[in-house]
């Protein structure tokens, strides 16, 4: 039968089912047909923190969010135009998230009164009128999957596990995209298991065949690339661009990278992924814990490696003593936080922005270290390099700043040419000899005589002769590092390593304002992930005739040297943060502008619609 086709400009589908029902892998295949059709694209992977919560139950539920369109896109989308629940739990658990009338694709044969009940439904809401504000579309896809399957030799329950690749095919058919991929991946996938490569492409075929002969789907949807510059692109994730940042950041500076990590949510991509670079001068170190990794890589450091350690919030309370240590032995560090929802334990597999103030100050005594925080998946790779270059030129720690929202969501990269990344080895050099004379006037090295313009000590590499010297976490005389307890060198030193951080702030580039049409009154300045939602909500505010303004910071320490100008620039300034304001707070006490603080800690990222209306309340008040 002959059916229509819509264009459509773009669609928020959102995939959701129970943990073992491949939900991820269905919602990274899309993705990755997305991508290489090339819509522009923004992801929200939504994981449950248990392990394994009962079948069936709300706990369990995981899902997938993908935004894909014809023009530039900046969020996962507030809501979803398609559902597909394959069982009670995940419909109740994802009906939040739909827009209004709503497609809503679910598995009929899950809707069993077990199944009900254990989703917390008294009555079937398929039968009972609840969902008529929705397009439903009751689709048996455990029967019609075990059916395509009955000649494979699977048992029932096998051939079950399939059905999220019949999903997936009735989706590619649905928003016509290409299936050869897909196909090569499950092959490539499932190589060494033949009868579960072949079910899996057969359930994908026939979930494609069941859209393009079903009357029950009498429309599919077209949405057409989107225009981008010219380039070699691919689709990547945040934790994906910081493991390639760093090998990229330690290939351009010409030393070996030395990662130590202890595994914890949501960083742990990272160790997974540079383990596999081995090639690359990459040496990867599983710790017993978070203080054993961070210490480890700071010997590496030390040793004259390119040293990195990742972490989330919990993990950079263990962190902080080292931290402190490598403030004060001013070496070479990159200690990288995927922040996550807390305290504690918290929200593992939840994002927030909510660790700026500890990374900044949860050391004892002065011990500043320059914060850097991407703003997208693909920025964490030019992020990554900004905070290896500040760590060599200036000799210091620096903390980078992702969060669960970056590091598990996924938009199309330009993969840049390796030429035009930038020169790192120019950033530093080690210590080759005596750099100072002794009190008999021989030549001796002086570990701590500084650069003048940076204040970075000497590199030296431990066995480099006559460059001997003493590290430690007891205070250090100026020039000679010997330990000092002197209240004058004590203060000179602290005050120093302050002033180095500071330094930092003479060679940021000027803040970019996004200003079109030059006459805002309203700023909003954000940081971190808030970056996709703050644009996608200004340009609601400016489409609705609306005039307002928007920055967003990349260096959190120091703060680039023109933001206080900036800030007095407009009458308000409005900062949002997934936290209960933490940035706000640390403008108002240092450049006394009483900024419009909008919060939330939810677990998520913001809604686009809810800042446009938080911003349009500001405008109004002006």
């Amino acid at each position: 039968m002959s059916k229509q086709v819509l264009a459509v400009p773009s669609v928020v589908i959102r995939f959701a089912g129970d943990s073992g029902d491949g939900i991820q892998l269905t919602g990274d295949r899309f993705t990755a047909e997305t991508a290489a059709y090339g819509n522009d694209l923004a992801t929200l992977p939504d994981f449950p923190a248990e392990i394994r919560a009962p079948a069936g139950t709300l706990p369990g539920v995981s899902a997938f969010q993908l935004h894909f369109a014809e023009h530039g896109i900046s969020t996962p989308g507030d809501s979803a135009d398609v559902l597909v629940a394959m069982n009670p739990a995940a419909l109740r658990a994802n009906l939040g998230h739909l827009r209004a009338a709503a497609q809503i694709i679910v598995d009929c044969d899950q809707f069993t009164p077990r199944n009900l009940a254990k989703a917390g439904y008294t009555a079937d809401p398929l039968q009972d009128g609840s969902l008529d504000s929705y397009t439903l579309r009751p689709v048996p896809l455990t029967t019609l999957t075990v059916g395509a399957l009955k000649d494979s030799g699977l048992s029932r329950k096998d051939a079950e596990r399939a059905k999220n690749m019949f999903a997936l095919g009735l989706l590619s058919w649905m928003y016509q995209r290409p299936t050869a991929n897909t196909v090569a991946h499950l092959t490539a996938k499932f190589a060494g298991k033949p009868d579960i490569m072949r079910a899996n492409v057969t359930a994908f075929r026939a979930g494609w065949n069941f859209g393009e002969t079903t009357e029950a789907f009498a429309v599919s949807y077209e949405i057409a690339p989107a225009p981008a510059p010219a380039g070699l692109y691919r689709n990547i994730t945040g934790n994906l661009a910081l493991s390639y940042g760093l090998v990229a950041g330690a290939r351009r500076a010409g030393l070996p990278l030395f990662l130590g990590s202890y595994p914890i949510t949501p960083a742990s991509d990272i160790l997974h992924e540079l383990s596999r670079h081995k090639n690359f001068g990459v040496t990867t170190f599983q710790a017993e814990d978070e203080i054993a990794a961070v210490g480890a890589a700071l010997g590496a450091s030390f040793g004259g490696a390119l040293g990195v350690t990742t972490t989330s919030g919990p993990g950079m309370a263990l962190k902080a003593e080292a931290v402190g240590l490598a403030v004060t032995l001013e070496l070479p560090l990159v200690v990288v936080d995927i922040q996550r929802g807390g305290p504690s334990t918290g929200l593992p597999t939840k994002t927030e922005q909510a660790d700026l103030l500890q990374v900044l100050y949860g050391r004892n005594g002065e011990s500043p270290v320059p914060v850097v925080a991407a703003s997208s998946p693909a920025d964490c790779f030019d992020t990554c390099l900004e905070a290896v270059r500040i760590a060599l030129k200036y000799r210091t720690p620096v903390v980078l700043l992702s969060d669960g929202y970056l590091a598990n969501g996924s938009e199309p990269w330009r993969i840049p040419r390796a030429h035009s990344l930038p020169d790192l080895a120019a950033e530093f050099s080690f210590a080759t000899g005596p750099n100072g004379t002794a009190a008999d006037g021989s030549p001796r090295f002086l570990p701590y005589l500084r650069d003048p313009v940076t204040l970075a000590r000497p590199w030296a590499v431990p066995g480099t002769p006559g460059l001997e010297h003493r590290i430690g976490g007891l205070e250090k005389a100026d020039g000679t590092g010997d330990i000092s307890y002197d209240a004058a060198n004590h203060e000179f030193m602290v005050r120093t390593r302050q002033a180095k951080v500071d330094g930092i702030a003479a060679e940021l580039p000027p803040t970019a304002v996004d200003d079109p049409g030059g006459d805002a009154r309203v700023l909003v300045l954000g940081w971190g992930s808030t970056a996709g939602p703050i644009a996608a909500a200004c340009a609601q505010v400016r489409a609705a005739g609306g005039s307002v303004a928007r920055a967003h910071l990349r260096h959190l320490n120091p703060f680039p040297a023109d933001l206080g100008v900036l800030l007095t620039a407009y009458d308000r300034v409005v900062v949002p943060e997934m936290n209960l304001g933490q940035l706000a707070l640390l403008l108002r006490g240092r450049y006394l502008v009483d900024v419009v603080s909008v919060t939330q800690v939810r677990g998520a990222p913001f809604k686009a619609a809810d800042l446009r209306t938080a911003i349009e309340k500001v405008i109004s008040d002006v």
